[in-house]
């Protein structure tokens, strides 16, 4: 079961340009992803943004796995005989 991420993430044109934040904050979900890959622990990433806590960051996660998942191709129907 997903996360409900939807009352930790908000997109709006006025702020960052319409890229999808953590409600409450200009911080991009694109710039904690970005952290994550480059390795960062949890906890480096909730020191360096204190502004977040550890639901908003696990929000994030579930939003960009939603996401990942409405991107994927549909499987190939099989050819019919």
């Amino acid at each position: 079961m997903t996360m409900n991420f939807k009352p930790y993430i908000t997109r709006d044109p006025s702020i960052c340009g319409g890229d999808a934040v953590v409600t409450g904050t200009r911080i991009t979900v694109r710039t904690i992803l970005a952290s994550l890959a480059e390795g960062m622990s949890d906890e480096a990433i909730l020191a360096d943004f204190p502004t977040l806590n550890r639901d908003a960051l696990r929000a994030v996660i579930a939003f960009a796995a939603v996401s990942a998942e409405e991107d994927l191709p549909l499987p190939a129907l099989p050819a019919a005989a």
